[in-house]
């Protein structure tokens, strides 16, 4: 339910509502505005009405919210959520690119990515320092001497960054050292590390499950916004489909299924949807055609040497073009990419 408070409600009048709510069991989200404030009231709704909700002072309406995803959806929240990580805004005007190799694989390989990196116009650092991958053959990561690198790659460039996380045990331990945590496709349903990531306070980068619906997605986001963390960046990284020539398929429209449905940042990642580096600038520039907030892309200073996802990598060179053409991409759709 939304509890709608008059525009004349009182700050004491706000809080002695909230504090009804609480203490009928109610999880409370207030949302000042510029005219009114309403408090998004989480629980049995039935007790609203029982114990008299509506007749206390200061309160104008209640609401129902009717989408199952009561934080996430924009019944509560209406205007865009921007999200601020340093010097960086995810969500506002400025198309936000976040970029980086797959996988650290050495200080110098990283440092020297993270460099040619925000030369090139990036604002946030990615990379993996946990990989767990399908064959359990393959490279794993370098784990916390992964996120060691990054961490200092992060004091010499001076720009965020952002890293996944793939274990509750290890959430503590990465919200240490990133600025950003990613939950990866394969774990938007993993419930418990939502909720534990969730009360790190940390900006959390959600991605979309291969064969997740919208409304499977937004529901995974509610996971992690119900312990209080308001700040979510969505990903759409392309999903499963009977589709061979991609590595996945990048859903575009859900770029604008999410602005209709959300209040949330949503940024496309044309790496792992594609597959290959040669569809990379082509889906980079249709996610913000279609209204993408920002883009996560794979950048290797030697693709065909990476020890993970070499194949989807950009070189320094076509990232850096890429950038530059994505600023005219990004002024068509009244947004700017600044380099």
């Amino acid at each position: 339910m939304i509890i709608v408070m008059r525009d004349n409600a009182t700050q004491e009048q706000i809080i002695k509502v909230e504090e009804r709510l609480i203490d009928l069991g109610f999880r409370t989200h207030p949302i000042t505005g510029d005219v009114k404030t309403v408090i998004g009231a989480i629980g049995d709704k039935r007790l609203l009405k029982s114990h008299g909700i509506c007749l206390m002072p200061g309160v104008e309406d209640m609401i129902p919210i009717m989408k199952p995803y009561k934080l996430a959806g924009k019944e509560l929240l209406k205007t865009p959520t921007t999200i601020q990580v340093g010097n960086v805004i995810i969500g506002g005007e400025e198309i936000v690119v976040m970029a980086g190799p797959c996988a650290i694989e050495s200080e110098k390989q990283y440092i020297d990515t993270a460099f040619i990196a925000k030369e090139a116009g990036a604002k946030i650092l990615r990379g993996g320092a946990f990989k767990p991958r399908s064959s359990p053959y393959a490279f794993q990561g370098l784990e916390e001497d992964g996120l060691k690198i990054m961490y200092a790659a992060r004091q010499a460039t001076g720009l965020p960054i952002v890293t996944e996380v793939v274990d509750t045990r290890d959430v503590d331990l990465v919200a240490s050292y990133t600025d950003i945590i990613q939950i990866g496709a394969r774990n938007m349903q993993n419930f418990k590390l939502l909720t534990e990531c969730g009360a790190t306070g940390k900006p959390i980068l959600l991605k979309r499950g291969l064969s997740a619906t919208i409304e499977e997605w937004l529901m995974a986001a509610e996971y992690i916004m119900a312990e209080g963390n308001k700040d979510i960046i969505l990903c759409e990284r392309g999903i499963r489909t009977y589709e061979t020539a991609t590595r996945n398929t990048l859903d575009v429209s859900a770029v604008a299924v999410i602005k209709e449905l959300s209040h949330l940042p949503i940024i496309i990642d044309p790496s792992h949807s594609g597959g290959s580096w040669k569809y990379v600038s082509s889906l980079s520039k249709a996610g913000i055609a279609a209204g993408a907030d920002g883009l996560i892309i794979e950048v290797h200073i030697d693709p065909t040497n990476a020890l993970c996802d070499g194949p989807q990598s950009l070189t320094p060179s076509d990232f850096k073009r890429l950038m530059g053409e994505l600023t005219r991409v990004a002024e068509a759709v009244d947004r700017k990419l600044v380099l």
